[in-house]
């Protein structure tokens, strides 16, 4: 049987997003959560930063595309570091 993608919490994204080695940014009065990482590539530093609105949890399919672009891995990379296994 195949790999279900299926919505997640807040809690499930911020373990992915820990588990891939993202760090959260200091939160000022906002809904949205800020995680950053920093890469090195052939001697060129990338940063990446994932932004996760914490109000639209559960996170449907569209969400969850942006936060996994945003985080650099495919998707099925980011379902097993929140967790989810085949």
């Amino acid at each position: 049987m195949g790999f279900k993608y299926r919505p997640m919490k807040v809690r499930d994204v911020c373990r992915g997003l820990k588990n891939l080695g993202f760090k959260p940014i200091k939160q000022k009065a906002t809904s949205h959560q800020h995680w950053i990482k920093d890469v090195e590539v052939n001697g060129k530093n990338y940063r990446y930063k994932v932004t996760v609105s914490t109000h639209l949890a559960p996170f449907q399919q569209q969400l969850m595309k942006s936060m996994i672009n945003q985080s650099g891995v495919s998707k099925h990379e980011f379902y097993i570091a929140c967790g989810f296994t085949c």
